[in-house]
């Protein structure tokens, strides 16, 4: 296998698909050297059909406003790979979501899913639907317009869709709702992220962020540091960004800096409890604006307009919102004001550029991929709860989450150990993930 000559062939069939060439090429370089030690995959013709989706599901969705008048939008469901599992991945409401992009996501789901080591295949979808500005009741009628296209193509045991950018618990509530009342089948397992009441598992909203922070001190202490004392700043403030500053103050780390399209919300102090729980109500405004902060904590906040998280000098960034949000500019900015790690929580939220200079610039760096994989992890326990009828306790939650990430760091440190000692987090997570999907696609035959 030539990386350049699948690559050729991928950009001639899907001319424009950027992000998802982005992240096509990424695994592709990764995996390269491996893959060609393993003629039964180059036989097989492993990669000409891991990185094409199973199929794509493409809908007009219309609905109407709080005026009266009749909207339309386009939805999607990408059903990306199966091989180890049904279908598993978040839905993502955004005026700028594309086939491309939902591609993308779903060829990186394939490989997290596959780490966390739960049976759980690759799969992401959403809408162009903006929900900046919209209302309670619009927010409702979009959702159950999306999925009475949706819900004929997913099940507990087929496809298991999640929140993800502009889908939150209550999104996830009238996605539920609606299917319930379509399918006439009431099992709860269907949607990840539900609400306590009716089969979510708890810990499931701060999973992500958890996981992360779980992530960066297993990494940090491998290289003999700690995540306790070291100034971070988190980009976004909805559910992965609120998980993620909840777990870092409890591990004794300081976020100086959250973020939002407006610009960056400056915490010289460090974020307090009741900043945290504010992120839950900037989120449900659907205003989008980080300077809500500010103006809720004057003199403990700072906003600048048009700046992001990477202006603000600290020890650790996590860019956590959304992909390609860190440039090569940022990441210089980020090493001359004394940054010395980074970790993705959001998908592919660095640019190639930017990972390639901060790995060799000094930089501990490490993939959403695998520094993300909690969220999906904790989708898929909440999965297994809702097979057994049964909820678990946060302690036992929480055991296992700890577990999974460990098991990821682990593999990524087995795969990514280089001559000289150090971790390529990149390189470890993408061949660890596409081991376990290509052993489980060969043995499967040509399908």
């Amino acid at each position: 296998m030539k990386t350049s000559e699948i690559m050729a062939k991928l950009q001639a069939k899907h001319p424009g698909e950027n992000e998802y060439l982005q992240a096509v090429q990424e695994v592709l370089e990764s995996i390269e050297e491996v893959y060609n030690q393993h003629p039964e995959f180059e036989k097989a013709r492993i990669v000409e059909r891991m990185v094409e989706p199973d199929r794509i599901y493409t809908f007009r969705v219309t609905w109407v406003d709080d005026r009266g008048e009749i909207q339309t939008n386009l939805g999607y469901r990408v059903q990306f790979n199966s091989a180890i599992g049904p279908y598993k991945g978040g839905l993502r409401f955004h005026r700028a979501v594309t086939p491309s992009m939902l591609k993308f996501l779903g060829f990186e789901q394939t490989f997290k899913n596959a780490l966390t080591t739960l049976p759980m295949g690759g799969g992401k979808g959403g809408s162009d639907f903006d929900p900046v500005g919209k209302s309670d009741d619009e927010i409702m009628r979009f959702c159950q317009a999306f999925m009475l296209e949706l819900w004929r193509c997913i099940g507990p045991d087929e496809d298991v869709p999640a929140g993800d950018v502009g889908v939150g618990g209550r999104e996830i509530g009238y996605l539920d709702g609606m299917y319930r009342k379509l399918a006439r089948q009431y099992n709860t397992g269907v949607l990840t992220g539900k609400g306590m009441t009716w089969g979510g598992s708890i810990l499931r909203p701060e999973a992500t962020g958890y996981g992360a922070m779980y992530f960066a001190h297993l990494a940090l202490a491998k290289v003999g540091k700690d995540l306790s004392g070291q100034r971070i700043s988190l980009s976004g403030f909805g559910n992965v960004a609120w998980g993620a500053a909840k777990k870092a103050v409890q591990l004794g780390a300081k976020v100086v800096a959250i973020s939002g399209p407006d610009g960056v919300c400056e915490i010289p102090d460090g974020i307090t409890e009741d900043m945290i729980d504010y992120m839950l109500v900037m989120r449900a405004s659907n205003r989008n604006r980080v300077e809500d902060m500010a103006d809720k904590f004057p003199g403990k906040a700072k906003f600048t307009a048009g700046k992001k998280s990477w202006s603000v000098p600290v020890d650790i960034a996590f860019p956590s919102a959304f992909q390609n949000e860190l440039s090569l500019e940022d990441a210089q900015e980020l090493k001359k004001n004394g940054c010395q790690a980074v970790f993705e929580i959001s998908n592919m939220g660095c640019q190639p550029d930017a990972i390639h200079w901060m790995q060799h610039n000094g930089f501990l760096f490490a993939p959403g991929k695998a520094v993300n994989a909690g969220g999906v992890a904790t989708s898929g326990l909440e999965m297994t709860q809702n097979a057994e009828h049964l909820s678990w306790t946060a302690a036992e939650v929480d055991e296992r989450l700890h577990h999974i990430m460990a098991a990821i760091h682990e593999q990524c440190v087995k795969y990514g150990t280089q001559a000289d000692g150090t971790v390529d987090y990149v390189k470890g997570a993408n061949i660890a993930g596409f081991m376990k999907v290509a052993h489980a696609m060969l043995e499967q035959g040509t399908i």
